[in-house]
C-alpha cells in the first residue's frame, strides 16, 4: 500500500467518524431522543440541578459535535481524538445500564459485550485517525 493510498484511507475513516459523532451529537438535541438518553443515565449518577440527566445529555451532545469537528481540524485533531476516547469511557456506564435494562430501552440498548468491543475498536480508530497526518 502506498503512502498516498493510506492517506486517503485515513482521511475517509476520519471524515466518517467525524460525521457519526457530529450526527449523534445533534441527535442529543432532538427532544424525544434526548429524553430517552436521559433515562439511560444510571440512577447512581443522577443529580438534581445543573447536572440533571437532560443537561448531561445536552452536554454530551455538545462534546460529540465539538469532538467530531475537532477531528477535521489539523491543529485540534490529536486533542479531539484524546477527548473523544475519554468521552467514550465516560458515557459507557449509561450504555452498560441500557444494556442491562434492554426491556426498557429496546433497540437502543446494544448488548454489553458487543458494545464494549465496538467502543474499544472505535477508540482505536479514533486514536489512529487522530495521530495520522
Amino acid at each position: 500500500m502506498t503512502d498516498a493510498t493510506l492517506t486517503v484511507i485515513v482521511t475517509i475513516v476520519r471524515i466518517a467518524i467525524a460525521v457519526v459523532f457530529i450526527g449523534m451529537g445533534i441527535n442529543h438535541f432532538v427532544p424525544k431522543a434526548a429524553r430517552i438518553m436521559a433515562k439511560m443515565i444510571p440512577p447512581m449518577l443522577r443529580r438534581e440541578g445543573a447536572l440533571n440527566p437532560l443537561n448531561l445529555v445536552y452536554f454530551t451532545g455538545f462534546c460529540e459535535i465539538a469532538g467530531g469537528i475537532g477531528l477535521l481540524v489539523p491543529q485540534t485533531r490529536l486533542a479531539a481524538a484524546i477527548a473523544l476516547v475519554v468521552f467514550l469511557a465516560a458515557v459507557f456506564p449509561a450504555n452498560a445500564y441500557a444494556a442491562a435494562n434492554r426491556e426498557r430501552f429496546g433497540a437502543v440498548a446494544i448488548p454489553f459485550w458487543p458494545r464494549l468491543i465496538g467502543q474499544i475498536v472505535l477508540a482505536a480508530l479514533i486514536i489512529w485517525v487522530g495521530v495520522a497526518t
